[in-house]
């Protein structure tokens, strides 16, 4: 007899959201879509990246695809609407977001795909295959919460890291937020100067146009982005504000060395720069006992992003008698042992299981 599809609620049918809606459904999930904009759905829904429009109670996990300062509300509103479902979201900032929802079906997700394209015009199935999706778990986290909301996102092809929330908003004002400001006000100094310079921008290419590529992305998400992680982008900012004044005095004063040598730095680390984590040919099951309640599951999920250990797959056995259950997690063979490690230091106990 057939399994009955795992179902889904996207909350939010725009670019990210559809994207989600068609990876899930190209999964075997029996998506369900909705919008502020009933248009959108139905538009989502021509597009196949749902199967129905509407709200789905009977929803296994809700993904919220919404601008920041929408998000708390609607992730409070999908835990009432569904409350037997995990909850998780695509927001660009967490650690608010975490703090204004305190439930622990609600995991905090933020996937570092996207596109120039706005809307479910844009939505493709294969965004987040290679990408990186961020999970931002606590010590109140319900661990079945997470681990569906882990296997669905490694379901997509995404690459899961776990990070603290606070911890998440700090790496990405580095890496997404001051990146992107800093192409939007460098597009703008161009254009600007086009205005005394004809010829500018008919010369900005290569490398211009690859700098600020993503200061083509849609501008409505970015004050809220702003407003909800202001600190973490203005130390980014500062820093950087430091970092170019003390190259413009190298250029200003004729610093040869000085510039061959920050120059020399960039390179190497751009040259190391991580690439898409590939799925091992070798993989080993990690059986680690633990209490059944939140907190366990965000200590050893983070403990593997700490140790450059990407987590393939999770999956929580319950015991039938008493409270205990056994957390499982499917890592590469080669890396197995560090983290083995690591944890029984810790004072978990961890049994590898060979898949073979």
């Amino acid at each position: 007899m057939a399994h009955p599809a795992r179902r889904a609620q996207i909350i939010g049918t725009g670019l990210v959201g559809g994207s989600v809606g068609m990876a899930l459904r190209a999964a075997g999930w029996f998506v369900t879509g909705s919008d502020v904009d009933p248009a959108h759905a139905d538009r989502a829904l021509e597009r196949g990246a749902v199967d129905a429009v509407g709200t789905d109670a009977d929803a296994d996990l809700v993904v919220v695809a919404a601008p920041v300062g929408r998000i708390p509300g609607l992730v409070i509103g999908a835990l009432a609407d569904h409350p037997q479902a995990a909850v998780t979201d695509v927001g660009s900032v967490k650690a608010p977001v975490v703090a204004a929802v305190g439930d622990p079906r609600f995991v905090g997700g933020h996937p570092m795909a996207g596109s120039e394209q706005d809307g479910i015009e844009g939505s493709r199935p294969d965004m987040f295959g290679g990408a990186v999706w961020v999970l931002t778990p606590t010590g109140h986290t319900d661990p079945g919460s997470y681990a569906l909301v882990h296997s669905a996102i490694s379901e997509l092809g995404a690459d899961v890291v776990t990070l603290a929330p606070g911890g998440h908003d700090a790496v990405v004002a580095m890496v997404s937020h001051v990146p992107h400001l800093t192409a939007a006000t460098l597009m703008g100094l161009a254009a600007r100067r086009s205005e005394d310079q004809a010829v500018l921008l008919r010369l900005a290419a290569g490398g211009f146009r690859d700098m600020t590529r993503i200061s083509a992305g849609h501008p409505g998400i970015w004050p809220d982005i702003c407003a909800e992680n202001s600190d973490a982008i203005v130390d980014v900012l500062d820093e950087l504000v430091a970092e170019l004044a003390a190259v413009r005095d190298i250029v200003a004063g004729g610093d040869r060395d000085g510039l061959l040598v920050r120059l020399d730095e960039a390179r190497r680390a751009r040259l190391h720069l991580p690439g898409p984590a590939m799925r091992p040919d070798g993989l080993v099951e990690l059986l680690i006992p633990m209490d059944d309640r939140p907190g366990q599951i965000a200590a050893v999920t983070t403990a593997a992003t700490g140790s450059g250990v990407n987590i393939y797959d999770i999956e929580i056995a319950h015991s039938t008698e008493g409270e205990r259950g056994t957390l499982i997690v499917l890592v590469d063979a080669a890396l197995a042992g560090g983290l083995v490690d690591l944890l029984r230091a810790d004072g978990y106990q961890v049994s590898p299981r060979s898949l073979g």
